[in-house]
């Protein structure tokens, strides 16, 4: 082990120097498995910089089994009843209550239904605490500011703090942020450095707690990892008070949230009680030093280790580091690489077996899972979701997880990789490696692939396993897009077995069928040009009111509208398909394994590495093209044009 690092510097700005050219090496980075040792070298060596604002070697204590939505279905083919996840918002709602002085809450949108109910009442019970105590609690709400649709802060702080008087020290700010196409995914709750719950849940009641629920992983953590929670916050706050605090920023300011507004970067903040700070304070240790939750993470022997893995979108120009370290795990794979992802491959135009115009695969992460098959011989495991879940009784423009591709398009993809990069093989080793090593299937419940009423079931997980002593849980997406994520790597051989034993190996056991992956339509499938035809400008995959989420928190952003409905019929012009085509495949329901459907919300996943530096800023340009490739959920879109349209 290299020799420790006593002082490193912390990167709060948008400077893309995140290498100094010195090797970091982390003074925790003991005991590290070889798999969290190659995410340590790449992170120390080529994001220096960034340590401890985007990624950081830690510990924690993981607090029972994973949470995973919705529960007690995989041996049944009954559909949950009615309640059966109730615990997920309550859970959240319980560890906001705990909150003795700082807590931050991240998430793509606002909460709604139940999750909106418990955390009301848990803000309820931190006034109680404040007045009692007369200490100061903080509570930070970050969102993302996705094109066309920005968060309404004023109307979420005032459906928050409801009933709640303003006469304690209980004070709260709700943020979101939007910089070209990129805007915050990452999905965290961190309270007092100690206790922390994050994952790939969202805030809203219709995905998760009502007919057809999506599925979906996270997990609660205690210990000082929850502190890396807070720094990652603290950046995107930073951002906010920065492009804010500027003259056009200040003139923003007092434009309500939900004018129309033709401006590259959009941040908006609310703050309460009146008489607050416009912005928040940065999380520091001194602000909970007084808390007595401190006590609980004196003790790690039951820790075990964690790198926090993160990256900020475009707020930064270059560095990815999450990418990076994703990349690194699945190269030091020697055995098996076990996934359950939302989808790998762009979102596609409805009506076809093509990606939107200028998106593309995820090169990296293909070759990678190429590399590990050819080269070592490994076995890779993946669960999608199927196509067209739409959960909780709403249409298909609001929501619609899986991005279109069957699994053959998958392992396609992937074996094409292996042919570019290894130009001597021959079919026969292809099509050996595809039988022997590779095997992709959808979600399935007791082998079924959609509940009672025919929908399909849907996947939101963001986890992978490397050789059953690595895995990682958190936000990110590994299809081709550019929003701020952040996850956690557990590197604890025990931990990750138990991971694996309640979690994947249940859900294969229901799920994979070897149909699923025909080696024959595989090979079939290598000549086939599944990436979209022309580059345009930054577009991304978002559904009307954040897939189905409260739509009292969202405003129409007519300026961003406009130029996504250029984009959208583009791109809809380029492939020739009709309007009743793309009708029918937003209304159709039961999706066949080949059917092609629309994406998420979410847009997550490998970045640009080759990116060239820009300049410090352009914020207030008008020009959003030639940035990240992204992703457009068109149902989404057409849907947001006709509630714009009026």
């Amino acid at each position: 082990m290299n020799s420790f690092v006593e002082n490193v510097l912390c990167c709060n700005k948008r400077d893309d120097s995140s290498d100094s050219g010195d090797e970091l090496c982390d003074k925790d980075a003991k005991d590290l498995s070889y798999i969290g040792e190659a995410v340590h070298k790449v992170l120390g060596k080529s994001y220096n910089r960034l340590h401890h604002s985007q990624w950081n070697v830690t510990s924690g204590q993981i607090i029972g089994a994973v949470d995973d939505s919705p529960r007690d279905v995989w041996e049944s083919s009954a559909d949950p009843p009615q309640g059966n996840d109730d615990w997920l918002p309550e859970k959240m709602g319980a560890l906001i209550s705990r909150t003795q002085a700082f807590c931050d809450v991240m998430s793509l949108g606002p909460p709604d239904g139940l999750f909106l109910e418990a955390f009301k009442e848990s803000l309820q019970l931190l006034y109680d605490r404040s007045k009692t105590t007369g200490d100061e609690i903080v509570v930070r709400f970050m969102f993302g500011n996705i094109a066309g649709v920005p968060v309404n802060c004023d109307r979420v702080i005032k459906a928050l703090t409801k009933d709640i008087p303003e006469d304690s020290n209980l004070r709260i700010w709700v943020g979101a942020w939007r910089r070209g196409f990129s805007w915050n995914h990452a999905k965290l709750i961190a309270v007092d450095g100690v206790f922390l719950h994050t994952g790939g849940h969202n805030l809203w009641d219709r995905h998760y707690l009502r007919n057809n629920p999506v599925h979906d992983l996270s997990i609660e953590l205690r210990g000082r990892v929850t502190r890396d929670g807070h720094r990652f916050a603290n950046e995107q706050w930073s951002f906010v008070q920065a492009k804010q605090s500027t003259l056009i920023g200040s003139v923003v300011d007092k434009i309500p949230d939900g004018m129309p507004l033709a401006k590259r970067t959009r941040v908006t903040v609310s703050e309460w009680p009146k008489g607050a700070t416009t912005f928040p304070p940065q999380f520091v240790k001194q602000l909970i030093e007084k808390s007595s939750h401190q006590s609980l993470i004196v003790d790690k022997s039951k820790d075990v280790k964690l790198i926090s893995i993160g990256r900020q979108g475009s707020m930064t120009f270059v560095s990815r580091p999450s990418d990076a370290a994703i990349i690194a795990m699945i190269e030091s794979s020697k055995t098996v690489i076990r996934m359950v992802l939302q989808d790998i491959g762009p979102v596609t135009i409805p009506g076809t077996k093509r990606a939107l115009p200028g998106l593309t695969w995820p090169t990296a992460v293909l070759s990678a899972l190429g590399g590990a098959i050819y080269d070592r011989g490994v076995d890779v495991e993946i669960v999608l979701s199927n196509p067209g879940c739409i959960p909780g009784s709403l249409k298909g423009t609001e929501a619609c997880y899986g991005n279109g591709w069957s699994c053959v398009d998958v392992a396609s993809e992937i074996v094409k990789t292996i042919r570019k990069n290894h130009h001597k093989v021959n079919d026969a080793r292809l099509r050996a490696l595809v039988k022997d090593n590779l095997r992709i299937c959808f979600v399935r419940h007791n082998k079924s692939d959609s509940y009672e009423d025919g929908m399909s079931i849907g996947l939101h997980a963001k986890h992978f396993i490397i050789d059953d002593i690595c895995c990682y849980i958190g936000s990110q997406n590994l299809y081709t897009c550019d929003l701020a994520e952040w996850g956690l790597v557990v590197d604890d051989k025990e931990t990750v077995q138990n991971i694996k034993k309640t979690y994947f190996d249940r859900i294969w056991k229901n799920s994979y069928i070897q149909l699923d992956c025909d080696v024959d339509a595989v090979m079939d499938g290598l000549g086939v040009d599944r990436n979209g035809e022309f580059k345009l400008f930054n577009v991304t995959n978002h559904n009307d009111m954040i897939h189905g989420g409260g739509d009292e928190f969202y405003d129409i952003d007519e300026s961003q509208v406009k130029v996504l409905k250029e984009t959208y019929e583009s791109a809809m012009n380029s492939r020739e398909v009709s309007p009743e085509a793309r009708d029918d495949e937003c209304e159709r329901k039961t999706p066949s394994p080949s059917r092609v459907c629309k994406s998420t919300d979410e847009i997550g996943g490998e970045a640009a590495a080759s990116r060239e530096n820009e300049p410090q800023d352009q914020d207030e340009s008008d020009d959003d093209g030639n940035r990240n490739q992204l992703s457009l959920d068109c149902c989404g879109l057409r849907e947001s044009l006709e509630i714009a349209s009026g």
